[in-house]
């Protein structure tokens, strides 16, 4: 299959998307195979939602559409024009997948097709249901995608029930990666491991501004490496215009697992006479850490914004995203960390270079 086929494929893949959104699904007679997938995707989006209790309908729809919106010729063009894709024998490349955020897999998914190679799937599960209805809608598409795509049975378990591959893309936490890097020394890899967002605020920001921030925030109820988990303010920060920016995601607090997560790590951090801000959905803490629990954002002041950089370039292999704005040098907007392009790559290791030079 050509590039150009492989493209096409999945732009058409994109208008298939793009009847799932928050704002209404509505069947489009025009996308090829609808009849055969519409309903089969809807029934697996209400699927996941019993399934995983963080996986709500609004979270996973908003997914869909973020990635109806990625894949238009325009993008795929823009993406993929930077890369020689060699006429070569495909490679088997295995992927482990997280599951913490819908579809957080699919753009290594996407990735390993768009190269040429041939795909062999370990979903995590946590989010096992939708994915498979996209690889056989590709299927749909061109029968030739059935010898590219394959999934390991969901009663193997770990690394070790992953057989005949030729590389491999692992995402996890520190303590996995640790077991990853020892599994697959002997193949070409990318191994991930914990990474969290942070955003710079100089109290300059304007409301339209921290409004933005609370979608970095909120999103995936925070469960997302490009999820904001830490600020940084200024020394003597008024909160205020935080809080209020904050307000329009208080229906969170609804959701019985976000709010037993909060009750739990107020009362945590009040028996251990810590000192926090708290708005009734959203406890601040002052911590120099990183990963902020559940329902709890960090944050450090700086007095120095320079000092701050390099502190912040200092930890870079522990950072995914820095919102700001006019501050870093490789910032994201406010309101954007959820909006990833397709170049945007995870740990920012260049998927594509791995596998068209190194697999």
């Amino acid at each position: 299959m050509t590039i150009e086929a492989r493209k096409e494929n999945l732009v058409n893949l994109g208008k298939f998307l793009g009847q799932f959104s928050n704002s209404g699904i509505e069947k489009n007679e025009d996308v090829p195979h609808n009849d055969q997938f519409f309903d089969r995707l809807i029934d697996k989006i209400e699927s996941a939602v019993h399934y995983n209790g963080w996986f709500t309908k609004e979270n996973v729809l908003f997914s869909i559409e973020e990635w109806s919106k990625a894949l238009t010729q325009e993008n795929l063009d823009k993406w993929l024009s930077k890369y020689d894709f060699p006429e070569v024998a495909p490679k088997t490349v295995g992927l482990i997948l997280a599951g913490n955020i819908p579809l957080v897999g699919f753009h290594d998914f996407i990735s390993v097709l768009v190269s040429g190679h041939k795909v062999l799937v370990k979903q995590s599960s946590n989010d096992q249901l939708i994915l498979p209805v996209l690889a056989d809608y590709l299927i749909a598409l061109a029968p030739k995608w059935k010898d590219s795509i394959s999934f390991i049975s969901e009663s193997s378990e770990g690394a070790s029930k992953m057989k005949n591959y030729d590389a491999v893309i692992a995402t996890g936490s520190n303590n996995t990666a640790r077991y990853f890097e020892y599994y697959f020394a002997g193949k070409p890899s990318i191994i991930r491991k914990n990474r969290n967002s942070v955003a710079i605020l100089t109290g300059n920001e304007t409301k339209e501004e921290l409004e933005a921030l609370s979608e970095d925030i909120f999103r995936y109820y925070g469960l997302g490496c490009r999820n904001v988990s830490k600020l940084y303010v200024p020394e003597n920060y008024d909160f205020d215009a935080f809080f209020q920016a904050m307000y329009s995601w208080n229906p969170i607090i609804n959701q019985a697992k976000y709010a037993n997560n909060y009750d739990y790590n107020k009362a945590v951090y009040l028996m251990s006479q810590f000192k926090l801000l708290e708005n009734g959905f959203l406890i601040l803490k002052e911590d120099k850490s990183f990963g902020s629990p559940i329902a709890t954002l960090f944050y450090e002041q700086y007095s120095d914004v320079e000092a701050l950089k390099n502190e912040l370039q200092e930890q870079e292999e522990n950072i995914q995203c820095v919102v700001s704005k006019n501050v870093f040098e490789h910032e994201v907007d406010f309101g954007k960390t959820q909006h990833p392009e397709l170049w945007d790559y995870a740990d920012n290791v260049d998927t594509l270079e791995f596998l068209t030079k190194s697999v």
